[in-house]
């Protein structure tokens, strides 16, 4: 309890503008008429921090432009930063409740059984789950889902299949690698979209995945860059948080793809483009709802239309001729309906997945792809 003590006074005299990375492009600007945000107190709980310049940076600069877009001050707002799945998520729970929090957000799948506990047993607090899938059975109308994965992560292969055009045009070995944290279905399908967009306008590309079984760790993202790149790639994308990889293509001479950071900044002569979230849109929607006594559903899920998942601006230092005419067309096709994952389409045995115009439906509210399609090879 001590710790958390203390951690909560560290994130208190952090303040929520103190940043020590520069803002991201893209955000949104918002402007509200007015004063009904003054009492409201909310608070974040994360799994990571800032530093990251991945899940918890996008997170925490969506927390920014909310309190930007609805007057909130400083002192409205409590974060805590570097949670642990367990223990420690209700005790953060049970603190912001004390201090006064009218919402509470949780920024990682793992703290979603914490929230809906704490929602039953405090029916006046507003509770929010980024991801996840137990607020609509759990029939708590204090209980929210918001971008569930089935959804989020659906939304963002939509980017990912983008920004994979832009890789498939630009690489000269025809040889693609990836950086993933572990092998779930959220990171298979996310790269599995990736490849998809590149094979969509080259078909020749293959890719090379390897796994730094970490979410964020940039010793073992470095290693695993460097290992993929020796293996021939000369474009790199990942669903890893730091920008490691990106500083690695950058001395290596070769190019890559982030992942919410628009690592352009860090990387000028290697990023193509970057998948990103702008958790804005959401946060602005629910505590404005809120506020105004409005009910908002238990699941929510804006995504690429609503600009909720967004692509960085593309670097025209390093994008390949004909880059923005095909993730136009891809768009298009996107807004028509068309599914990513259609067949034909088959695993690296030869086994068919997808018969010929079969789509893949997702059928759980998480996601539950897990196949490695022909032409990726899973690296050790």
């Amino acid at each position: 309890m001590k710790l958390l003590a203390l951690l909560v006074l560290i994130v208190l005299f952090a303040a929520c503008g103190q940043e020590t990375v520069p803002d991201a492009p893209g955000v949104h600007s918002y402007e509200y008429a007015d004063a009904v945000f003054g009492d409201v107190r909310i608070a974040f709980i994360h799994v990571g921090d800032i530093t990251d310049l991945g899940w918890t940076y996008r997170h925490h600069q969506g927390t920014l432009d909310m309190m930007a877009a609805l007057n909130i001050r400083d002192e409205q707002v409590l974060n805590f930063f570097n949670v642990v799945p367990g223990v420690a998520v209700g005790e953060a729970i049970d603190y912001a409740i004390n201090w006064g929090a009218n919402l509470i957000f949780g920024t990682s799948f793992a703290f979603e059984i914490h929230f809906v506990e704490a929602a039953r047993e405090h029916p006046d607090v507003q509770f929010f789950h980024t991801t996840g899938n137990q607020a609509v059975a759990s029939g708590l109308p204090n209980m929210h889902n918001y971008s569930t994965i089935h959804n989020f992560f659906r939304y963002m292969t939509q980017a990912r299949y983008l920004s994979g055009i832009a890789a498939g045009l630009r690489t000269e070995t025809n040889v693609l690698g990836f950086v993933a944290a572990f092998p779930f279905p959220e990171v298979i399908n996310g790269f599995t979209a990736f490849y998809l967009g590149a094979l969509s306008v080259n078909p020749d590309v293959t890719m090379y995945v390897m796994y730094a079984n970490a979410w964020n760790n940039p010793t073992l993202e470095t290693q695993v860059a460097h290992s993929l790149i020796d293996r021939g790639a000369d474009v790199t994308a990942q669903h890893v948080d730091s920008p490691a990889p990106q500083i690695v293509a950058q001395e290596r001479g070769v190019w890559s793809v982030g992942y919410n950071y628009d690592t352009i900044y860090i990387a000028p002569d290697s990023v193509l483009f970057s998948p990103m979230f702008d958790w804005s849109v959401y946060l602005i929607y629910a505590v404005d709802n809120v506020v105004r006594g409005i009910p908002i559903p238990q699941g929510y899920h804006p995504g690429f239309d609503e600009s909720m998942v967004v692509l960085s601006t593309a670097n025209p230092a390093t994008i390949a001729p004909g880059t923005y005419a095909a993730i136009e067309l891809a768009q298009a096709y996107f807004l028509d309906g068309r599914n990513i994952f259609t067949g034909p389409m088959y695993d690296t045995n030869g086994n068919q997945i997808l018969a010929p115009g079969e789509e893949f439906i997702e059928p759980m509210a998480a996601p539950s792809w897990a196949y490695i399609i022909e032409g990726v090879t899973i690296l050790q």
